[in-house]
Protein backbone atom coordinates (compact mmCIF):
# COMPACT_ATOMS: atom_id res chain seq x y z
CA UNK A 1 0.00 0.00 0.00
CA UNK A 2 2.74 2.35 0.74
CA UNK A 3 4.19 1.62 -2.64
CA UNK A 4 1.51 2.39 -4.41
CA UNK A 5 0.82 5.65 -2.44
CA UNK A 6 4.70 6.67 -3.11
CA UNK A 7 3.80 5.94 -6.87
CA UNK A 8 0.06 7.76 -7.15
CA UNK A 9 2.41 10.86 -5.06
CA UNK A 10 5.38 11.11 -7.85
CA UNK A 11 2.39 10.71 -10.31
CA UNK A 12 1.38 13.98 -9.01
CA UNK A 13 4.49 16.28 -8.89
CA UNK A 14 4.96 14.74 -12.35
CA UNK A 15 1.63 16.04 -13.53
CA UNK A 16 2.39 19.15 -11.64
CA UNK A 17 5.76 20.18 -12.75
CA UNK A 18 4.64 19.25 -16.52
CA UNK A 19 1.65 22.02 -15.83
CA UNK A 20 3.97 24.44 -14.55
CA UNK A 21 6.41 24.24 -17.23
CA UNK A 22 3.18 24.61 -19.75
CA UNK A 23 2.31 27.34 -18.40
CA UNK A 24 6.21 28.74 -18.77
CA UNK A 25 6.29 27.64 -22.29
CA UNK A 26 2.88 29.09 -23.32
CA UNK A 27 3.69 32.45 -21.52
CA UNK A 28 6.88 32.72 -23.09
CA UNK A 29 5.85 31.84 -26.36
CA UNK A 30 3.01 33.72 -26.76
CA UNK A 31 2.62 36.12 -29.78
CA UNK A 32 0.62 39.68 -29.54
CA UNK A 33 -2.31 39.86 -31.46
CA UNK A 34 -1.53 41.70 -34.91
CA UNK A 35 -3.36 43.99 -36.71
CA UNK A 36 -0.69 45.67 -39.21
CA UNK A 37 -0.64 45.56 -42.55
CA UNK A 38 1.40 45.59 -45.23
CA UNK A 39 0.94 48.44 -47.82
CA UNK A 40 -0.26 46.65 -50.39
CA UNK A 41 -2.99 45.26 -48.46
CA UNK A 42 -4.44 48.31 -47.81
CA UNK A 43 -5.85 48.67 -51.24
CA UNK A 44 -8.30 46.73 -53.49
CA UNK A 45 -8.55 46.99 -57.25
CA UNK A 46 -11.67 48.11 -59.20
CA UNK A 47 -12.71 46.75 -62.43
CA UNK A 48 -10.34 49.07 -64.20
CA UNK A 49 -7.21 48.37 -62.11
CA UNK A 50 -7.88 51.21 -59.63
CA UNK A 51 -6.35 51.35 -56.38
CA UNK A 52 -8.42 52.01 -53.78
CA UNK A 53 -8.27 51.85 -49.80
CA UNK A 54 -10.11 49.34 -48.70
CA UNK A 55 -12.80 51.16 -45.47
CA UNK A 56 -12.58 49.91 -41.71
CA UNK A 57 -14.53 47.76 -39.34
CA UNK A 58 -15.11 50.79 -37.39
CA UNK A 59 -16.83 52.80 -39.72
CA UNK A 60 -20.46 52.76 -39.98
CA UNK A 61 -21.95 50.11 -42.15
CA UNK A 62 -23.15 50.58 -45.76
CA UNK A 63 -24.09 47.56 -46.52
CA UNK A 64 -26.80 44.79 -45.42
CA UNK A 65 -24.18 41.84 -45.76
CA UNK A 66 -20.55 41.21 -46.32
CA UNK A 67 -19.08 37.73 -47.13
CA UNK A 68 -15.61 36.94 -46.67
CA UNK A 69 -13.86 33.95 -48.33
CA UNK A 70 -10.27 33.08 -46.93
CA UNK A 71 -8.66 31.43 -49.76
CA UNK A 72 -5.35 29.63 -49.92
CA UNK A 73 -4.72 28.17 -53.50
CA UNK A 74 -7.86 27.85 -54.20
CA UNK A 75 -8.13 28.28 -58.00
CA UNK A 76 -9.76 25.29 -58.79
CA UNK A 77 -12.31 25.81 -55.93
CA UNK A 78 -13.22 29.22 -55.29
CA UNK A 79 -15.21 29.17 -59.03
CA UNK A 80 -17.99 26.77 -58.22
CA UNK A 81 -18.19 28.66 -54.64
CA UNK A 82 -18.11 32.07 -56.06
CA UNK A 83 -20.83 30.38 -58.94
CA UNK A 84 -23.07 29.99 -56.06
CA UNK A 85 -22.63 32.67 -53.94
CA UNK A 86 -23.03 35.63 -56.49
CA UNK A 87 -26.32 33.72 -58.33
CA UNK A 88 -27.64 33.46 -55.05
CA UNK A 89 -26.65 37.26 -54.01
CA UNK A 90 -27.76 38.22 -57.41
CA UNK A 91 -31.41 36.82 -57.73
CA UNK A 92 -31.85 37.96 -53.55
CA UNK A 93 -31.07 41.59 -54.51
CA UNK A 94 -33.91 41.22 -57.83
CA UNK A 95 -36.63 40.22 -55.69
CA UNK A 96 -35.24 42.66 -52.87
CA UNK A 97 -33.69 46.01 -54.48
CA UNK A 98 -32.84 47.44 -50.76
CA UNK A 99 -30.99 44.66 -49.93
CA UNK A 100 -26.72 45.07 -50.50
CA UNK A 101 -23.83 42.95 -50.05
CA UNK A 102 -20.43 42.43 -50.71
CA UNK A 103 -17.92 39.67 -51.36
CA UNK A 104 -14.15 39.77 -49.90
CA UNK A 105 -11.97 37.05 -51.23
CA UNK A 106 -9.26 37.38 -49.11
CA UNK A 107 -6.13 35.51 -51.18
CA UNK A 108 -4.18 34.09 -48.21
CA UNK A 109 -0.68 34.06 -49.67
CA UNK A 110 -1.52 31.79 -52.46
CA UNK A 111 0.90 30.33 -55.08
CA UNK A 112 -1.73 30.50 -57.79
CA UNK A 113 -3.68 32.32 -59.59
CA UNK A 114 -6.50 32.07 -56.62
CA UNK A 115 -5.93 36.64 -56.59
CA UNK A 116 -6.81 36.35 -60.71
CA UNK A 117 -9.57 34.35 -60.66
CA UNK A 118 -11.24 36.09 -58.14
CA UNK A 119 -10.84 39.37 -59.63
CA UNK A 120 -12.56 37.99 -62.52
CA UNK A 121 -15.69 38.20 -60.26
CA UNK A 122 -14.99 42.17 -59.92
CA UNK A 123 -14.73 42.71 -63.41
CA UNK A 124 -18.12 40.73 -64.09
CA UNK A 125 -19.98 42.07 -61.22
CA UNK A 126 -17.91 45.50 -60.33
CA UNK A 127 -16.09 46.07 -57.11
CA UNK A 128 -18.74 47.66 -55.31
CA UNK A 129 -20.14 43.84 -54.92
CA UNK A 130 -16.44 41.97 -55.28
CA UNK A 131 -13.76 42.97 -53.83
CA UNK A 132 -10.23 41.18 -53.72
CA UNK A 133 -7.61 41.41 -50.73
CA UNK A 134 -4.42 39.66 -51.30
CA UNK A 135 -1.93 38.96 -48.65
CA UNK A 136 1.52 39.48 -48.94
CA UNK A 137 2.33 36.48 -46.94
CA UNK A 138 0.35 33.27 -45.91
CA UNK A 139 -1.35 33.86 -42.26
CA UNK A 140 -3.47 31.01 -42.62
CA UNK A 141 -7.21 30.90 -41.91
CA UNK A 142 -8.11 32.93 -39.00
CA UNK A 143 -5.58 35.66 -40.10
CA UNK A 144 -7.01 35.90 -43.94
CA UNK A 145 -10.69 35.97 -41.74
CA UNK A 146 -9.60 38.23 -39.82
CA UNK A 147 -8.14 40.54 -42.18
CA UNK A 148 -11.08 40.79 -44.79
CA UNK A 149 -13.45 41.08 -41.23
CA UNK A 150 -11.55 44.20 -40.90
CA UNK A 151 -12.55 45.23 -44.45
CA UNK A 152 -15.88 45.10 -44.36
CA UNK A 153 -18.94 47.69 -45.09
CA UNK A 154 -21.64 44.63 -43.58
CA UNK A 155 -24.63 45.24 -41.27
CA UNK A 156 -23.44 41.67 -40.58
CA UNK A 157 -21.08 39.40 -42.18
CA UNK A 158 -20.79 36.08 -43.21
CA UNK A 159 -17.53 34.07 -43.08
CA UNK A 160 -17.78 31.35 -45.83
CA UNK A 161 -15.09 28.63 -46.80
CA UNK A 162 -13.76 28.77 -50.35
CA UNK A 163 -14.50 25.49 -51.09
CA UNK A 164 -18.53 25.63 -51.21
CA UNK A 165 -19.12 22.63 -48.43
CA UNK A 166 -22.16 24.79 -47.07
CA UNK A 167 -24.79 25.25 -49.28
CA UNK A 168 -24.90 29.00 -49.48
CA UNK A 169 -28.35 29.60 -49.54
CA UNK A 170 -28.02 28.14 -45.94
CA UNK A 171 -27.14 31.97 -45.19
CA UNK A 172 -30.89 32.23 -44.65
CA UNK A 173 -30.89 29.30 -41.56
CA UNK A 174 -27.74 31.36 -39.90
CA UNK A 175 -29.65 34.58 -40.12
CA UNK A 176 -32.72 33.42 -38.79
CA UNK A 177 -30.89 32.26 -35.56
CA UNK A 178 -29.33 35.95 -35.26
CA UNK A 179 -32.33 37.14 -35.25
CA UNK A 180 -33.90 34.97 -32.98
CA UNK A 181 -30.88 35.68 -30.78
CA UNK A 182 -32.37 39.32 -30.61
CA UNK A 183 -29.13 41.10 -30.25
CA UNK A 184 -30.50 44.58 -28.87
CA UNK A 185 -29.65 46.37 -27.31
CA UNK A 186 -25.63 46.60 -28.35
CA UNK A 187 -26.51 44.39 -31.15
CA UNK A 188 -23.73 41.51 -30.50
CA UNK A 189 -24.60 38.13 -31.44
CA UNK A 190 -22.90 35.25 -33.79
CA UNK A 191 -24.91 32.40 -35.29
CA UNK A 192 -22.83 29.43 -36.37
CA UNK A 193 -23.10 27.25 -39.36
CA UNK A 194 -23.20 23.28 -37.44
CA UNK A 195 -22.57 20.05 -39.18
CA UNK A 196 -23.35 17.97 -35.34
CA UNK A 197 -26.43 16.76 -36.72
CA UNK A 198 -24.13 14.78 -39.59
CA UNK A 199 -21.91 13.36 -37.04
CA UNK A 200 -23.73 9.63 -36.65
CA UNK A 201 -22.78 9.07 -40.47
CA UNK A 202 -19.32 10.69 -40.69
CA UNK A 203 -18.51 8.62 -37.86
CA UNK A 204 -19.71 5.53 -40.42
CA UNK A 205 -17.17 6.53 -42.87
CA UNK A 206 -14.46 7.81 -41.17
CA UNK A 207 -11.77 5.04 -39.76
CA UNK A 208 -11.55 4.28 -35.94
CA UNK A 209 -8.17 6.25 -35.57
CA UNK A 210 -10.25 9.74 -37.42
CA UNK A 211 -13.10 8.96 -34.89
CA UNK A 212 -10.68 9.03 -32.14
CA UNK A 213 -8.99 12.18 -33.09
CA UNK A 214 -12.11 13.58 -33.67
CA UNK A 215 -13.88 12.83 -30.32
CA UNK A 216 -10.62 13.53 -28.71
CA UNK A 217 -10.62 17.28 -30.35
CA UNK A 218 -14.44 18.33 -29.16
CA UNK A 219 -13.09 16.89 -25.58
CA UNK A 220 -10.22 19.36 -25.13
CA UNK A 221 -12.29 22.46 -26.79
CA UNK A 222 -14.89 21.30 -24.35
CA UNK A 223 -12.93 21.02 -21.51
CA UNK A 224 -10.38 23.76 -22.20
CA UNK A 225 -12.26 27.05 -24.35
CA UNK A 226 -15.98 26.63 -25.37
CA UNK A 227 -18.45 25.12 -23.66
CA UNK A 228 -22.00 24.42 -25.09
CA UNK A 229 -21.19 24.42 -29.16
CA UNK A 230 -21.27 21.12 -30.57
CA UNK A 231 -19.04 22.12 -34.15
CA UNK A 232 -16.89 25.05 -33.49
CA UNK A 233 -15.23 24.10 -37.12
CA UNK A 234 -17.47 24.50 -39.35
CA UNK A 235 -16.86 27.60 -41.43
CA UNK A 236 -20.16 29.27 -42.15
CA UNK A 237 -20.21 31.74 -39.39
CA UNK A 238 -22.79 35.13 -39.23
CA UNK A 239 -21.87 37.86 -36.87
CA UNK A 240 -22.75 41.26 -36.66
CA UNK A 241 -21.08 43.75 -37.62
CA UNK A 242 -20.51 44.77 -33.33
CA UNK A 243 -20.08 41.67 -32.57
CA UNK A 244 -17.21 41.04 -35.26
CA UNK A 245 -15.03 44.16 -34.11
CA UNK A 246 -15.46 43.17 -30.38
CA UNK A 247 -13.92 39.22 -31.07
CA UNK A 248 -12.13 40.23 -34.03
CA UNK A 249 -10.01 42.96 -32.21
CA UNK A 250 -8.47 39.86 -29.32
CA UNK A 251 -8.03 37.28 -32.00
CA UNK A 252 -4.45 35.57 -31.45
CA UNK A 253 -4.67 32.21 -33.51
CA UNK A 254 -4.07 32.66 -37.05
CA UNK A 255 -4.76 28.60 -38.27
CA UNK A 256 -6.88 26.41 -37.92
CA UNK A 257 -7.98 26.41 -33.87
CA UNK A 258 -9.10 30.25 -34.61
CA UNK A 259 -12.89 29.47 -34.50
CA UNK A 260 -11.94 27.94 -30.74
CA UNK A 261 -10.36 31.31 -29.45
CA UNK A 262 -12.80 33.47 -31.44
CA UNK A 263 -16.02 31.59 -29.94
CA UNK A 264 -13.81 31.56 -26.51
CA UNK A 265 -13.46 35.58 -26.77
CA UNK A 266 -17.61 35.57 -27.41
CA UNK A 267 -18.13 33.67 -24.37
CA UNK A 268 -16.09 35.64 -22.28
CA UNK A 269 -18.05 38.47 -23.41
CA UNK A 270 -21.35 36.75 -22.84
CA UNK A 271 -22.39 37.40 -26.45
CA UNK A 272 -24.95 35.55 -27.27
CA UNK A 273 -24.58 32.27 -29.73
CA UNK A 274 -26.78 30.44 -31.70
CA UNK A 275 -26.07 26.76 -33.19
CA UNK A 276 -27.99 26.00 -36.45
CA UNK A 277 -27.81 23.17 -38.49
CA UNK A 278 -26.46 23.35 -42.03
CA UNK A 279 -26.30 21.15 -45.28
CA UNK A 280 -22.50 20.09 -45.73
CA UNK A 281 -21.40 17.64 -48.50
CA UNK A 282 -17.24 16.79 -48.32
CA UNK A 283 -15.24 18.67 -51.23
CA UNK A 284 -12.07 17.33 -52.65
CA UNK A 285 -8.95 18.97 -52.31
CA UNK A 286 -8.86 20.22 -48.16
CA UNK A 287 -5.90 21.78 -47.21
CA UNK A 288 -6.04 20.18 -43.85
CA UNK A 289 -3.98 17.13 -42.87
CA UNK A 290 -5.58 14.72 -41.29
CA UNK A 291 -2.67 14.08 -38.20
CA UNK A 292 -0.76 16.70 -37.98
CA UNK A 293 -3.36 19.33 -38.62
CA UNK A 294 -5.57 17.95 -35.89
CA UNK A 295 -2.12 17.41 -33.34
CA UNK A 296 -1.84 20.87 -34.29
CA UNK A 297 -5.14 22.26 -33.30
CA UNK A 298 -4.89 20.02 -29.89
CA UNK A 299 -1.79 22.27 -29.28
CA UNK A 300 -3.53 25.39 -29.46
CA UNK A 301 -6.52 24.71 -27.55
CA UNK A 302 -4.18 23.75 -24.55
CA UNK A 303 -2.63 26.88 -25.30
CA UNK A 304 -5.15 29.49 -25.60
CA UNK A 305 -6.80 28.96 -22.32
CA UNK A 306 -2.97 28.16 -20.78
CA UNK A 307 -1.98 31.90 -22.20
CA UNK A 308 -5.18 33.57 -20.70
CA UNK A 309 -4.82 31.74 -17.72
CA UNK A 310 -1.23 33.35 -17.14
CA UNK A 311 -2.03 36.71 -18.62
CA UNK A 312 -0.25 36.69 -21.48
CA UNK A 313 -3.07 36.83 -23.47
CA UNK A 314 -5.68 39.54 -22.64
CA UNK A 315 -9.25 40.49 -23.54
CA UNK A 316 -8.83 43.88 -25.93
CA UNK A 317 -10.46 46.65 -26.66
CA UNK A 318 -11.65 47.36 -30.60
CA UNK A 319 -8.49 49.16 -31.47
CA UNK A 320 -8.01 50.29 -35.05
CA UNK A 321 -5.68 48.29 -37.12
CA UNK A 322 -2.38 50.34 -38.78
Amino acid sequence: MDFLCEIVQALVALAAVVFVVLLVIAHLTAGMVDLTRHEKEKYFLTATGEKRLFPSLHDPHSRELSVVVPAYNEELRLPVMMDEAMEYLENRQKQNPSFTYEVIVVDDGSKDKTTEVALRYTTKYSADKVRVLTLVKNRGKGGAVRMGTLSSRGKVILMADADGATKFSDIEKVEAGLNDLNPKPENMAISCGSRAHLEKDSVAQRSLFRTFLMYGFHFLVWFFCVKGIKDTQCGFKLFTREAALKTFSSLHVERWAFDVELLYIAQCFKIPIAEVAVNWTEIEGSKLVPFWSWLQMGRDLVFIRLRYITGAWKLQSSHKTD
